[in-house]
């Protein structure tokens, strides 16, 4: 990974170059405050789009600090240094709410910018078409973030400043979606295996079309079936499109990106757990582990670890913790450590603490995401993976579209697939096939019923989709599905009515860097407020 993160790299060492060199311009015929497609690789615009999407769902960005907890997949006793988890697990603001809601909406308008410069250099080059394809995707995927997570946005008329295009509309989220499924069908049609590669793409594929299109493909079967409930035709049509056209075989398929570490380019969830606070107080949820633990998941023993006794221990990331998974124990949402009502110690079934004296600790017994996996700052960021894929496809064929296949089959295989998706954490993380298999032969999918085989589907990609950290796009399908069922925290000073948040309001900024469009999205919102408990146009 050094080689394709040296390529953005790169990228500022040939804008810094581009800046010295102050003569002879006529004779290279550039403009010496632009770079254009004869003097510049366009090919490095897809790796910086592509990190910055990675950076955009992770850690302190967003999905650590709010969905991990609001669906239940995370929890923290927050207090002391870690009491700005309160965003998540309690939906009460911290002091830096307002700052930490506005980093995935600037992060990914980002990367669709810089997939915009791609797509810009490389439209009337045919020999770049799948460089451009690629680009059209990662810019895909970014506003189809956005707009899950903020509800409408602008689209149609971002990343148009060059055209003095500053102030652009919010599109309505259901034309949003309609423009998002339309640009990937033609950027996926157009992808040509006879053509050039990109060079420069840091997500396992190095530029392979077929994997491109398998890619494409999956991210257009998760985009459609947001749209079950809100536009069932359309969910169905590109649902089946998708299926058509080839999505991802085998977990050796996954989306996703390795960091680069050693040249700055980190795991953002790494980076914020790791923070000595955050590695104390956050651990995974009752929710989650009472899930795992009562099908003898075999993640639960790779994911999950309980600490070594005692406060210092607890606090000690060289320590490995226990990962047999008969002792995993998920900590309750809704506590924290300040001594009152809501004091850990008090929670229903509290198992004691462990440590004795100054070095107590009362969660010393609760299970931690495990160090050997997300301790790691190149821990793979996962964007779409064969798991989440096949469950979606169980849940289509379960709803009738012609997606080839059973729900049972599909269902088996994303089973598996979740329990196989690990192995890009490292060796530590590596579980037999054969125990994949015989875990997903063991718990079939439940046919007795639509709506048992849709509790089914969902909860276990909730489950697959929370074990990657991939935590928003756990919270967006319990969002349209409704699963897992959850019981809100209600904690005094929420944020969100009493209720698990819906949506993030959008940044403070575009009140006055956008009013017109702002005020007219805000006035679409359930309610005409720009609330978190606002439900999106296909939350149903």
């Amino acid at each position: 990974m050094k080689r394709t993160f040296s390529i953005i790299s790169r990228l500022v060492l040939i804008t810094a170059i581009m800046v010295g060199c102050t003569s002879d311009f006529e004779s290279i015929n550039t403009d010496p405050t632009k770079a254009t497609p004869s003097n510049f690789d366009a090919n490095y615009f897809l790796s910086n789009a592509e990190w910055t999407y990675a950076d955009a769902i992770t850690g302190y960005n967003g999905p650590v600090l709010f969905q991990s907890g609001w669906v239940q997949l995370l929890a923290s006793t927050t207090s002391g240094g870690a009491n700005y988890y309160t965003n998540m697990d309690k939906y009460v603001p911290s002091s830096n709410t307002n700052s930490y809601q506005a980093s995935s909406w600037n992060q990914c308008y980002r990367s669709g910018a810089l997939a915009s410069e791609a797509i810009k250099n490389t439209d009337a080059d045919p020999e770049k078409v799948n460089l451009n394809a690629a680009a059209r995707i990662i810019r895909v995927l970014a506003a189809h973030y956005i707009t899950d997570v903020y509800g409408d946005a602008p689209y149609s008329q971002a990343w148009m400043a060059s055209s003095n295009v500053t102030l652009p509309d919010y599109d309505t989220q259901d034309q949003l979606y309609k423009s998002l499924l339309a640009d990937l069908d033609g950027a996926l049609t157009s992808m040509d295996a006879a053509k050039a590669k990109p060079s420069s793409d840091i997500l396992p594929y190095k530029g392979d079309v077929a994997q491109w299109k398998k890619f494409g493909y999956s991210l257009m079967l998760r985009i459609a079936m947001r749209l079950t409930k809100a536009d069932a035709a359309t969910a169905k049509t590109y649902a089946e499109k998708a299926a058509a056209g080839g999505t991802f075989g085998s977990a050796a398929d996954d989306a996703y990106v390795i960091p680069d570490n050693p040249n700055g380019y980190h795991n953002n969830y790494t980076a914020a757990l790791m923070t000595a606070a955050d590695y104390y107080q956050v651990r995974w949820s009752k929710t989650l582990i009472d899930y795992l633990s009562s099908t003898n998941d075999p993640r639960l023993g790779v994911i999950a670890e309980v600490p070594q006794d005692g406060l210092a221990n607890n606090q000690d990331a060289t320590k490995a913790g226990n990962s047999d998974p008969s002792v995993q124990l998920g900590l309750p949402n809704g506590y924290d450590l300040n001594g009152g009502a809501t004091d850990i110690t008090h929670s229903p079934g509290y198992p004691g603490g462990t440590g004795t004296g100054a070095d107590a600790t009362p969660i010393g017994k609760y299970s931690r995401p495990k160090t050997a996996l997300f301790g790691n700052f190149n821990a793979p960021v996962f964007i779409v993976t064969y798991a989440q894929t096949e469950l979606l496809l169980a849940e289509a064929a379960v709803r009738g579209y012609s997606v080839g296949g059973t729900a049972t089959e599909h269902y088996s295989n994303g089973v598996k697939g979740g329990v196989l998706s690990l192995a890009p954490f490292g060796t530590a993380a590596v579980i037999d096939p054969v125990d994949a298999a015989d875990y997903a032969a063991a718990n079939p999918l439940n046919t007795s019923s639509t709506d048992a085989s849709l509790k089914m589907i969902n909860e276990q990609y909730w489950a697959t989709s929370g074990a990657l950290m991939n935590f928003t796009e756990a919270w967006n399908n319990w969002k349209r599905s409704g699963y897992p069922v959850l019981t809100p925290i209600v904690a005094s000073g929420n944020f969100s009515n009493g209720v698990i948040p819906r949506r993030q309001p959008y940044p403070t900024t575009e009140s006055t860097l956008n009013p017109a469009s702002y005020k007219a999205a805000v006035g679409r919102l359930e309610g005409g407020q720009d609330a978190w408990s606002a439900k999106v146009w296909w939350d149903k």
